[in-house]
Parts: structure tokens; C-alpha cells; sequence
């Protein structure tokens, strides 16, 4: 994300300081459970590599930011935060794949079955995969009072992971290629691919955190704009992003005849689309207190950033 005070005349926030304080925790809680591992298998070491080359950990801090703006904290929602990181993981090693979008480079490094094989890559997202399921279910989310709001988070994000959210938007982009889609079928595959599983982490967070049905629907709110908002500005970093920048290569998305916002909206009305989204977003925190300024900020970021 990006490195700078992120400005707006209702806030100020230094999002710079929040993201490392939040990746830092992200980062020391996915060395723990990889450590816990009873081997360091080439399968655990493939696992280790993708977890830990880069990424910039969106999901898990939206959903301890959620967590936050309901007065919750981040050390409650740390493991169902992470177990969303391993999840978005596994999605992109089996992305990459050459039966996928055969990527070679993912965040300036190698992907998963360059650097390992093909086999490895398969079996390593499988069990980051389920080596999340084991992260929620753990004993560490569990306490007395929280059980059922722990079910119904298992229960949401296995619904946006599964076929019913990101795989079944998966395999429409794999399907809609060199097909010319209508924006509606274009919103509706990305919910699927990339938004559902941002609800979800905004969803878990606020759950975990104690936040109240006024502030979980406000919140998704808040989430199904920026989930949208995520894709758009990807699509228009894929037509003019710096590959070095990225670390990785631009255009692919019309080399491959896919359907994209700026090939359909074009580039100028796309940028204005996005901005439209992150302002609906806003406007869902209204009745927020301070508490919830690190959601302004990552929503003000979306359309700022450069990779």
C-alpha cells in the first residue's frame, strides 16, 4: 500500500504507520504457524515463499480495521485475519498456474511454480487452503462468548472462497475470455473473484469485534464499494501501470482478450467510476467515529496506488 499521510478534509491519518504496526503483526502470526508445522517439507517451504513475498496483506488488515471501527482490536480477529491471507494466497499460486494465467512473475519474484514445480504449487495452495480452516477453527479464536459468531465467520468465508464467490468468478474469467461482456456481467464476475472474499474480511472483523447489525451492514456496505473499486483500479493499472513498479507485466489483460473496465468504459470514465466507488464507500462510514479512519484511508489508497 502506499507509503504516505493519507489526507481528506473530514481526516487525517497516517497510513503509512498503521499498515507496518499491522503487517507486522500479520507477518510475526503467519512465521508462527508455519513454525508450528511439524516438518519444513518442500510443501511447507513453498507455502512459506508465497505467503511471505510481498503481498500487501489488504484482506487481513481490512478485516482488523473493521474490527476496529467497532471497537474491537486486532489481536481478537488476528487469526480469522490471517487464515484470510492464507485463503487469498492459495488463489493466487493456483492463478498463476500455466493451465491459469501461466504468470511467471508475481511481486517482482518468481511464482509459486517457477521457483518450486507445478506439483508443489497445486499442493501447496490446497493446503494453504485448508491449513486455514485449521487456522479458524483453532482454539485461539474460540472463547465462551464468541463460538456461534466464529461459526457464521467459517460459514462466510468458505461461501465467498468456494464455488459460490471466488472460484465460480475464477472460472468466468477463465470462460469470458475473448468475449466482449456487458458491465453488469462484468461487476458480477469480479464480486464473485475479487469482492466476496473483501466482504468477507470485512464482515469477520466487524463480527469478531463485537460491532452491531446497524454497523456489520453499513460496513458491507462500505466493503461491496471498495471490493469493486480494488478490481477497477487493477484493471486500469494493467493498461497503464509501471511493470517495475508492479512487479509484473502490463497489458496482459487485452493480450488476452479479456473484458476489462477500461475496455468497455475506457480508461477516462473508468478512473471516474472508481472514484464514484471509494466516495459510495465513504459515505458508508458516516456515522463512524475516529475509530474507523484507517477504512477512509485504505479506501482513499485504492485509487492512488501504483501497484
Amino acid at each position: 500500500m502506499n507509503q504516505k499521510m493519507i489526507k481528506n478534509p473530514a481526516f487525517t491519518f497516517d497510513l503509512n504507520s498503521y499498515l507496518i504496526s499491522k503487517r507486522k503483526k500479520i507477518n510475526a502470526f503467519i512465521n508462527e504457524i508455519l513454525n508450528n508445522s511439524a516438518n519444513s517439507s518442500r510443501i511447507v517451504q513453498a507455502m512459506h515463499y508465497s505467503l511471505m513475498a510481498g503481498g500487501k496483506r489488504v484482506r487481513p488488515i481490512l478485516c482488523i480495521a473493521a474490527s476496529e471501527a467497532v471497537g474491537g482490536n486486532a489481536d481478537d480477529v488476528l487469526p480469522a485475519a490471517c487464515a484470510l491471507e492464507m485463503i487469498h494466497t492459495y488463489s493466487l499460486i493456483h492463478d498463476d498456474l500455466p493451465a491459469m494465467d501461466n504468470d511467471d512473475l508475481r511481486r517482482g519474484k518468481p511464482t509459486c511454480h517457477v521457483a518450486f514445480d507445478e506439483a508443489t504449487a497445486v499442493l501447496a495452495g490446497d493446503a494453504l487452503l485448508t491449513s486455514a480452516f485449521q487456522v479458524l477453527s483453532s482454539n485461539n479464536l474460540i472463547n465462551e462468548n464468541n463460538t456461534s459468531n466464529q461459526l457464521k465467520v467459517v460459514h462466510r468465508i468458505s461461501f465467498a472462497a468456494g464455488y459460490n464467490g471466488m472460484i465460480e468468478g475464477q472460472m468466468r474469467d477463465i470462460t469470458s475470455e475473448g468475449t466482449l461482456l456487458s458491465l453488469e456481467q462484468l461487476e458480477d464476475m469480479h464480486f464473485l473473484k475479487t469482492g466476496a472474499l473483501i466482504e468477507a474480511s470485512i464482515f469477520s472483523g466487524a463480527l469478531l469485534g463485537g460491532g452491531s447489525q446497524k454497523q456489520i451492514d453499513q460496513l458491507e456496505i462500505y466493503a461491496k464499494n471498495i471490493g469493486l473499486a480494488f478490481q477497477v483500479a487493477d484493471d486500469i493499472l494493467n493498461v497503464e501501470g509501471d511493470p517495475t513498479v508492479m512487479g509484473k507485466a502490463v497489458g496482459t489483460d487485452n493480450a488476452r482478450g479479456k473484458s476489462t473496465y477500461p475496455s468497455i468504459m475506457g480508461l477516462n470514465k473508468s478512473k471516474e467510476f472508481a472514484k464514484k466507488l471509494v466516495r459510495n464507500a465513504l459515505k458508508a462510514l458516516d456515522d463512524f467515529d475516529s475509530n474507523a479512519n484507517s477504512l477512509r484511508a485504505i479506501a482513499c489508497y485504492i485509487i492512488e496506488r501504483k501497484k
